[in-house]
Formats: C-alpha cells, structure tokens, sequence
C-alpha cells in the first residue's frame, strides 16, 4: 500500500512538471528556434525521471521503486527522432548516480539505457504503424512497463523470485495505469500547445493579409485617384478638341457660304483674302488631325521612322523661318545660337526631327507674353557605363509663363497640361509635348524639361549623332 501511494505521489510530481514545462514553453521556449525547442524538451523529460527518482518509494538503502521510465513513453509517443529517445533513457539512468555509484545504481543506468532502446524502436513502430493514437500509447505503455519490471528481475539486486512474488504484483499494475494516466494528461496539454500554435499562426496569417490587404487597398485608391484624374484630363481633351476642331471648320465652312452667296458683288481681292482665311483654318484643322493620327500611331507602335542624311543648317533655318512671321507679329524677338564645329549634317527622320522642334518652338511662343525664345544648338558628349555617346542638342528657351515644378511629368503625358485652362486660354490639344516626346525615343533620343513658374522654361533635344545604317 505504501508503495501505491509513493507511485501516486510520482505521479503528482510528473503531472506538476508537466504543467510547468508547458507554462515555460508557451511564454518563454515557444520563441526560441526548433534546436533549442527539441534541447529544452530532453533535458525537461531527463529531469523529470530525476524527480520521480528523489521522491520514490524506497526498499531500503540502495533499492528505489519509482516512474523515472515515464518520461520515457512521453518521448516514444511526442518525439520523432529515434535518438532523442535514447539519449533520454540513457541521461535518466545517468542522473540515478547523483545518489552516489552502487550495485543499484548501475543497475538502473543499465534499466534505463535498455528501456532507451526499446522506445525508439517503438518510436520508429508508432510512425510506421496503422492503429489509432490511442491504442498505440496503451501498447507502449503496457510494453515499457512489462520490460522494466523484467529488467528489474534480471539486472536488479533484488533476488527475482521475491520480486515476481511480492514486488511486481504491486508496481506492475499500479504503474501501467499511472503511466496511462500520465500520458493522457500530457496529451492535453500537448493539444493545448497544438491549439495555441495554430492560433498564434491564424493570427500571425491574418495579420499578414489584413496587411496585404492594406497595401491593395491603397494601390486600388491610388489606381482609383489616377483614373478619376485621368477621366478628367480626357473630359478637358475632348472639350478642347471640341472648341479647337470647330473653330477652324467653322470658318472653312462660314467663308465659303460668304464666296457662294456673294461671288456676284464681292470684289477679286476680298475672294483672295476670304480664300486665304479658309486655307489657313483648313491647314489649323490638318494640324490637328495629324497630331491625333501621330499619337494614335505612336501607341500603336505603327509610326514609321525613315533614317536619311539630313543638312543640318537646313534643318535650322526651315525652323526658324517657319516662326519667323508668327514671332514678330507677337513681337517676340526670335534668337538663333549655334556652338562652333557642328556637323554639316545628321542620320535622322528630317520629317519628325522638324516635327518635334516646330512643337517646342510652338509651344515656347505661344506662352511667352513678352521676351524672347531662343534656339540653341550644340553637340555634348554623355558618359555611360562603358563608352561615351555624342549628341546633337536642340535647345529651345522662352521667357513666358514657365511651368511648376509639380506639373513637369505631366505635361508629357497625352490629354495633359499643366493648367486644364490652358488650352482655352492660349489653345492647342495638348498632344504636342507627348508626341514630340515618343518621337524623340523613337530616334534614340529624349527631351529634357528645365522650368520654374514664372521664370521661363527650357526644352533640350536630344539627338544622337551616331547612329548605325
């Protein structure tokens, strides 16, 4: 009967153990890597059989009765190394020499390291097997305790006839149903465990897709912003090119009724001049329908480009003479300013590269009140990664209106400017900068943008000089 309760009393200390283990692991080890997880359970199961050692029942000086061989079922039904398993048979029956080295004592070292074993094979057993969990553990508690008590009789210092006859009756039934309750218990707290991982992972997932959800739901507003300003920009395109197309058909169509209703009374050089004024508004009405056709073309990836030697002073003096009139009627003063040792001539689209400076020039004279606008050309070497590249630049500065800082991306974009007024204010589609922009690309080139409001702005092109045939 004393024995039984010493047993019960094993029994309490492993479950107190067993519920300080898990308190550790869920604040303190559950943080900790899976090296350190699978260390911190070893030396908890080794203490553990050292505990059940301290307070066992004892025969006399040198023979104690305990469940140090708990732990080890716990191992053979938690763990999945084989080695790990031994290694907690084998460290149980070591700290049994805490309690000084006797016949005893080394038998127990030689009990538990046997035991240690045993449960890894049936740790290799239990994942190789078919059963149920739960007849799995009552088949390896039934067979640990079995062959410990076998053990006992064989290697022990109690003489095997009294121990099969006065012992075991005893300590084998007591102990394969404290070992059945035992593991049941820890099984719950393994579920608990079980059940806090799978929450704190749920969070931890949840966490992340709300934070994914977060960043998608700002891309969706920022998407949202972008084509709320960009149904507005077309809104103002199209109420733009609504004014810009009617303005000159109009008048197209309002001269030649004069000329029809009035060919009879009116007078050879007022035809003349109403024919004038309709071929000027005809040739406003092509521009525009080109500059729609360029851009349709441009996002197609369908403009040709056709490479030919181009004179260079030719080039410059068709653009300058182009707006020579138009600057002087606004009077502007119209500068020309060209480097020393410019090529006689370049490899380029002479219809596109003309294209692209009357668009700049356009523009510069357009929103220059007063001042002047200035046309440099230059030729500038960059240095890149590996050799360095020549380039022909074309340099158009104003003094007009210039352009904020925030608005220079924008600008270069199709349907935008930097002001929606601007068109109705000083007219145009506002496609001129972005197609210049695609046909300077297209020729291996780009367009730089230098402005400030109210300080005038500078527009550079750059060409390549050398280019492959």
């Amino acid at each position: 009967m004393q024995l039984s309760k010493m047993f019960v009393l094993n029994m309490g200390m492993l479950i107190t153990i067993a519920y300080l283990a898990s308190v550790l692991y869920k604040y303190i080890v559950i943080r900790t890597s899976s090296r350190v997880k699978q260390v911190s359970s070893v030396f908890v199961l080794i203490f553990a059989g050292w505990v059940s050692t301290v307070f066992g029942f004892q025969l006399n000086n040198e023979v104690v009765f305990d469940l140090r061989y708990v732990p080890l079922i716990v191992a053979v039904l938690s763990f999945r190394q084989p080695y790990s398993v031994i290694i907690i048979g084998v460290g149980i029956g070591l700290s049994r020499l805490t309690f000084g080295i006797t016949d005893a004592t080394i038998a127990a070292v030689i009990n538990m390291s046997l035991l240690g074993l045993l449960c890894a094979g049936l740790n290799i057993w239990m994942r190789r097997s078919s059963y149920g969990l739960i007849m799995k553990g009552i088949i390896v508690t039934v067979i640990v305790n079995v062959v410990n008590s076998v053990n006992i009789a064989l290697v022990g210092v109690i003489p095997a006839t009294y121990f099969f006859s006065h012992i075991m009756p005893y300590t084998l039934p007591v102990g394969i149903l404290l070992s059945l309750v035992f593991a049941f218990i820890l099984r719950d707290f393994q579920n608990e465990q079980n059940r806090i991982l799978l929450i704190q992972s749920t969070n931890q997932l949840l966490s992340l897709q709300k934070e994914e959800l977060q960043k998608a739901q700002i891309v969706l507003e920022e998407r949202a912003k972008q084509l709320m300003i960009a149904s507005q920009y077309k809104s103002e395109f199209l109420a733009n090119m609504s004014h810009e197309l009617r303005t000159p058909l109009n008048s197209v169509i309002n001269f030649a009724q004069m000329i029809s209703e009035n060919a009879d009374s009116m007078d050879q050089e007022d035809i003349v001049r109403f024919a004038s004024m309709i071929d000027q508004s005809g040739q406003e009405l092509l521009r525009l329908i080109n500059d729609i056709l360029d851009l349709s073309k441009v996002e197609a990836g369908r403009l040709d480009i056709v490479l030919e030697d181009i004179s260079l002073n030719q080039l410059i003096e068709d653009a300058m003479n182009h707006f020579q009139l138009v600057a002087e009627k606004k009077g502007i003063e119209l500068v020309l300013e060209k480097q020393n040792g410019l090529p006689d001539t370049i490899w380029s689209d002479p219809q596109r590269v003309q294209q692209i400076l009357r668009n700049l020039m356009s523009n510069a004279i357009k929103f220059t009140p007063k001042g002047k606008v200035t046309l440099t050309v230059s030729t500038k070497k960059t240095k890149q990664v590996s050799n360095e590249n020549d380039w022909l630049v074309f340099s158009v500065q104003d003094t007009g209106i210039g352009i904020p800082e925030d608005k220079h991306h924008s600008i270069f974009e199709a349907f935008q400017q930097a002001d929606g007024s601007i068109s109705r204010k000083f007219g145009g589609t506002g496609l001129g900068l972005s197609i210049s922009r695609d046909l300077a690309r297209l020729l291996g080139g780009s367009i730089e943008l230098d402005s400030a409001e109210g300080k005038g702005s500078t527009f550079d092109l750059w060409l390549p000089l050398t280019v492959k045939k």
